[in-house]
């Protein structure tokens, strides 16, 4: 038989395309149309309600970009349309592209009552089901003029990204203003043949039922009047009602659609065009959800719920009372979707602390699933912390984006660093903006790796990125593919029944160990250093302000800032979000992020002192505070007078040129081109620098991938590149504390200072770099003689392992990956750690010399990029970082250098030392946060792990009388299973395993 598909696939798209879709709206009138254009930012709802307007026409150009315009639409509904569904169609100028990323607006009525949002997938506005006839129509559209960042062609530079280099020439031409005819009849006939047509698509061809299809198809395309589509749309429905009722197969697979609108929180558009987007979406989808019964909706990130009821009570208000009714659902327990890698330890725990908080407060809601589908990869210690929240489900899709190796599951249990596992699922899907289409539906089938073991998976449902949200087409089409022949099952379901369902059916599901490392966007570990500095320095001001102010309120009656660091930690929660800290938003998004981190700083700095001047008191002495978890120079993590160190680094000259530091326990020589050339540990005799290499290398190489440009680094970026070794300055330091080397690259230039402390045993290597490249990559070079077929990278509450070779495709793929304080690599009885204050990215490779035979093991830290879009300035300008390398180093001796670095010590004159509140015998177990729980109770919490990978056993002894101490989870809610501390007085004895994490709540007696 002539498989003539491919005929009927044709006709059908002209005859939807030319005849039947257009005849949705047999019959239209203008509406009159006027505008009024805020001068400024967004307005709110009431000022722009009332502002006085001007007329406008249909064609006529309109909005600036990241401009607000507020339309006034009017008219009355013809007496001819008596009885017929009634239909706004207001089109303000869209293009074809995905909802979110050009031109949006919110519709309101008169008295500021939100109706639903307007995109291009979304032109219409109901006003009657059965009209009168005579009705007067009065709607108000907030239009924003977004300006088209990302159409899908080659990343070009733009200045579209920033309100201050994007000028005002209008982006948009008023496209369709109308009242319109809605005829019910021939919509629905339109989701019949996309459906079966998209169907016929995917089924085999040898298969009876893609001819029952096609056959099926063909007779409602002759049933169809091309001149009468409404007269004859009924009777062409009727030619499919057959088909349409087959069953599918009870073995078919079973998908659960989420309602779905992936947001942003910051992207191609800054912060403040979220909370629209937010206020845009959720009008649509508690608009969906009350003409949908079978609908359910789910939307994460607490920050968006919280802007909402800030920013839009009238909206929030629709969404409260679509939650009570259990269809609108919130989902994932944290702040925002954040990144996981970068985010520091107790940040990622913060995230669910705040993100589940919220949603129990407003709602009663306890979230038991993490909904991360857009993250680029996920940290080997987030299982861990979801736990820890009081969750035990992980949705995400992006490991679907890999470009090297296919993840071998698409429901797995995923295994992290401590050994806790959490039911994992990836949508088979392979997007987060599944549409309904028999294409996406057909290959979420095909493609699911757990087939004969497990027959479920979650499709999120619904237009995201810039919102969206699902729409009425797409519901139509889950309807009639609930049970349909040929398609696997559709059923809209909440994501914690889906999770429950398939777990039940796959209770030995497959394990996975370890990081979850996503095979693209690994530039996204280095691009914009300004806003990844910001983060680091915030974590890390956080954790002193919370110990110093819980030090101070207990020793000194000092008050507590709760309200304050509630509101501190949320923004800096914020600033996570997997497109602000990953560098990949536009201009203006990273150059708010810089002016917010530097407030955050001083904001935090004000508590810090005000603190640790009431604990100081009144006098002259000197004292030192030491904020890390470990003593340092004699002061535990209290405020004491620093006792001084005998001894120094001497500088001296080296005989083949450049100078030699030398304190005792570290010799570095740096040659005449300012390289360390050795950073000998004297104690151990071993020399740290591979023979006839030079570490602090500065290397230089182009850096342009295939796509993405502020995401990816491509692995063919190292074929090429400079090692940086002209120098134009290389001198001792004034003081004799070390060297100062200057050096001049393209239109740049790097001034180090290379310093050896009194009894230390690190380098600290300090850069400034005034960047002025373009689409290059920076890199910090030490090659080392160290043998090593692993390094350890510190991640939250521990460090993960990776390769040095590149035995598989999976361990080739990892040339760029993450780290946050410290690598770390050694031999058995020796190893060499290299910390930094601010910077992420890094590979490390290693190969064989040819003189000895020994292993060069190279780490390079990443230190900037010029990626020229979204941003096309990205980096200009000045950078600081500080590095250290730390010959001789055991792991636990670069978790300690790794909070050095990033705490130095501070010096407050006063008349009393100040005792820890919380002294730790064991330098293996690290507290990360000290401060009073969040009820305001006055309680102490303190939060602590293992840090080394091994067993611990501790002793962890508080400075003020103990009422009693309990075991929490994140939230600092008691823990029903876990047993009573072993408690003494005011000490608790512990025994951690391997990175174990524990929450303790201390009364105070």
């Amino acid at each position: 038989m002539h498989d003539d598909r491919s005929l009927v696939e044709a006709r059908l798209k002209r005859v939807l395309d030319e005849r039947i879709r257009p005849a949705i709206y047999p019959e239209a009138v203008p509406l009159d149309v006027a505008v009024w254009t805020a001068p400024g930012e967004p307005v709110p709802v009431a000022e722009g309600l009332a502002a006085e307007v001007s007329p406008v026409a249909v064609g006529e150009k309109w909005g600036a970009p990241w401009g607000t315009s507020w339309f006034r639409v009017t008219g009355s509904v013809p007496a001819a349309w008596a009885g017929r569904a009634v239909e706004a169609v207001l089109d303000l100028g869209f293009d074809e592209n995905m909802p979110g990323f050009q031109c949006e607006g919110l519709v309101y009525r008169p008295d500021g009552t939100p109706v639903k949002g307007l995109n291009p997938r979304n032109q219409w506005v109901r006003v009657a089901d059965r009209a009168e006839g005579g009705e007067q129509v009065r709607l108000h559209v907030e239009a924003a003029s977004n300006p088209v960042v990302l159409d899908y062609h080659p990343f070009l530079p733009t200045q579209l990204g920033d309100k201050e280099t994007a000028g005002d020439e209008p982006q948009y031409r008023l496209a369709r203003m109308d009242l319109a005819l809605f005829d019910e009849t021939v919509w629905q006939l339109v989701m019949d043949l996309e459906v079966l047509g998209e169907l016929m698509a995917e089924l085999p061809v040898e298969g009876s039922r893609r001819w029952e299809v096609l056959r099926a198809v063909g007779r409602a395309l002759d049933a169809v009047d091309l001149q009468d589509v409404n007269g004859t749309a009924a009777a062409a429905r009727a030619e499919l009602e057959g088909v349409l009722a087959e069953p599918a197969h009870p073995a078919a697979h079973r998908i659960s659609a989420v309602g779905h609108a992936h947001i942003d929180s910051a992207w191609l558009w800054p912060l403040r065009e979220t909370v629209r987007k937010v206020a845009r979406t959720t009008s649509n989808m508690t608009a969906l959800l009350a003409d949908e019964p079978d609908f359910v909706f789910t939307m994460s990130q607490a920050q968006q719920w919280a802007w909402v009821k800030e920013h839009r009570p009238e909206v929030w208000a629709k969404v409260v009372e679509a939650v009570a009714e259990g269809r609108f659902v919130p989902a994932g327990g944290m702040w925002v979707e954040s990144d996981t890698n970068m985010p520091g330890s107790e940040a990622m725990a913060r995230q669910f602390v705040h993100g589940k908080r919220f949603f129990l407060d407003e709602f009663g809601v306890e979230n038991d699933e993490a909904w991360l589908p857009d993250t680029f990869g996920f940290a080997a210690g987030l299982p861990q912390i979801i736990k820890a929240a009081g969750s035990k489900w992980l949705l995400t899709q992006k490991i679907s984006w890999s470009t090297t190796n296919k993840f071998p599951h698409h429901t797995f249990r995923w295994e992290g660093i401590d050994g806790t596992r959490i039911f994992t699922h990836f949508p088979p899907v392979d997007t987060y903006n599944c549409s309904m289409k028999g294409s996406e539906i057909a290959h979420a089938e095909r493609n699911f790796k757990d087939k004969g073991v497990a027959r479920h998976s979650l499709a999120p449902t619904g237009w995201g990125d810039g919102g969206g949200g699902t729409t009425r087409e797409m519901v139509a089409k889950a309807a009639r593919l609930r049970d349909l022949n040929g398609s696997a099952r559709v059923a809209w379901e909440k994501p914690a029944d889906f999770f429950a369902k398939a777990e039940a059916e796959y209770p030995d599901a497959p394990v996975w160990v370890g990081e979850l490392y996503l095979e693209l966007h690994r530039a996204t570990l280095t691009s914009q250093a300004g806003t990844k500095q910001g983060n680091r320095r915030s974590e890390h001001l956080l954790r002193e302000a919370e110990l110093w102010a819980a030090t101070a309120a207990v020793r000194a009656g000092h008050p507590y800032p709760y309200e304050q660091l509630d509101r501190i930690w949320k923004t800096v929660l914020l600033h996570q979000f997997h497109d602000i800290l990953p560098g990949s938003s536009i201009a203006w998004v990273h150059r708010e992020a810089r002016a917010t981190y530097a407030a955050v700083a001083a904001e935090l700095t004000e508590i810090i002192d005000g603190a640790q001047r009431a604990l100081a008191g009144e006098g002259t002495r000197a004292l030192v505070f030491n904020g890390a978890p470990h003593t340092r120079d004699g002061v535990a993590a209290g405020g004491a007078s620093s006792p001084a160190v005998d001894g120094g680094a001497g500088v001296g000259s080296r005989a083949e040129g450049g100078f030699v530091l030398d304190n005792g326990l570290l010799r570095v020589e740096i040659d005449g081109r300012g390289l360390v050339v050795s950073a000998y540990d004297i104690a151990s005799r071993r020399e740290a620098v591979a023979p006839g290499r030079a570490a602090n290398l500065l290397q230089l190489h182009p850096d342009f991938p295939n796509q993405w440009d502020a995401w990816d680094v491509d692995a063919f970026y190292r074929n090429t590149g400079a090692d940086l070794t002209d120098v134009d300055e290389l001198a001792a330091l004034p003081d004799g504390s070390g060297v100062r080397i200057v050096r001049s690259f393209g239109a740049s230039k790097v001034t180090q200072t290379l310093t050896l402390a009194a009894g230390s045993g690190r380098l600290d290597i300090r850069t400034e770099v005034d960047w002025h490249e373009t689409e290059k990559f920076l890199k910090l070079a030490f090659p080392l003689d160290v043998h090593a077929e692993r390094y350890a990278s510190e991640t939250q509450f521990g460090h993960v392992y990776r390769p040095t070779h590149t035995n598989t495709s999976w361990e080739w793929a990892k040339f760029e990956a993450c780290n946050h304080r410290f690598v770390h690599l050694e031999e058995p009885g020796w190893g060499v750690a290299l910390v930094n204050d601010s910077t992420y990215g890094h590979d490390v490779t290693r190969t064989v010399r040819e003189d000895d035979g020994g292993t060069t093991t190279t780490v390079r830290a990443s230190l900037l990029r010029a990626p020229r879009f979204p941003d096309p300035e990205t980096d200009q300008g000045v950078h600081r970082f500080h590095h250290a390398l730390v010959p001789g180093a055991t792991v636990g001796d670069a978790v300690r250098e790794g909070y050095r670095v990033n705490l130095p010590e501070r010096r407050v004159e006063g008349g009393q030392d100040v005792a820890p509140l919380f002294a730790v015998d064991n330098d293996a177990v690290v507290v990360t946060a000290v401060k009073l729980a969040d009820d305001g109770s006055g309680d102490v919490v303190v939060r602590f792990h293992e840090a080394r990978g091994g067993r611990a056993t501790a002793t962890l002894t508080a400075g003020f009388p103990v009422d009693g101490a309990t075991a929490t989870d994140l939230l600092e809610r008691p823990l029903a299973d876990a047993p009573a501390p072993d408690r003494t007085g005011d000490a608790v004895t512990l025994s951690l395993r391997p990175f174990e994490l524990r929450t303790l709540r201390f009364t105070r007696g």
